[in-house]
């Protein structure tokens, strides 16, 4: 679920449990001048960040809803089919809890930012799924990350 709070106009993702009720809230602002805003919540449980469930064994992960987006609208072919996870930062609790709710999830691509902290994030990450059999790609954006690549395409 995506909304705009009616304070501030930011845009909000939110993340529901298995049984669709909301756990946790990410905060983007929808400036385009100046320094972006972005925030989870108070209280948010990370394992319940947004997320879209699929039909198959993929699972594509982000550091941010709206990298999640951006990739989606620059690779839309099967988009409905493939599970997303937006770790909202570069926590792995949000992977492991989709793999938890999926366990026929068989292949995870890394989509992380292309920066120090997206780097050291889909190594551990990598590693982590290597120890529990899960096959790991890095699939890594042009510029910092997918939203960046979105807006560099127009």
């Amino acid at each position: 679920m995506l909304y705009e709070d009616a304070a501030h106009h930011n845009a909000v993702f939110i993340g529901t449990d298995e049984g669709g009720c909301p756990r946790h809230a990410h905060l983007r602002s929808t400036n385009s001048e100046g320094k972006v805003f972005r925030m989870n919540v108070e209280g948010s449980e990370s394992a319940h960040s947004f997320h879209k469930d699929g039909t198959d064994k993929s699972l594509y992960v982000f550091e941010a809803p709206i990298d999640l987006l951006s990739y989606i609208s620059l690779f839309p072919e099967g988009w409905q089919e493939h599970n997303y996870v937006a770790c909202c930062g570069t926590s792995s609790i949000p992977v492991l809890e989709m793999l938890r709710q999926l366990p026929q999830l068989r292949q995870v691509y890394l989509c992380l930012d292309n920066d120090a902290a997206g780097h050291a994030a889909s190594e551990r990450m990598g590693k982590l799924l290597e120890e529990r059999g899960i096959s790991a790609e890095r699939l890594v954006p042009q510029q910092k990350d997918w939203n960046d690549d979105l807006c560099a395409k127009f």
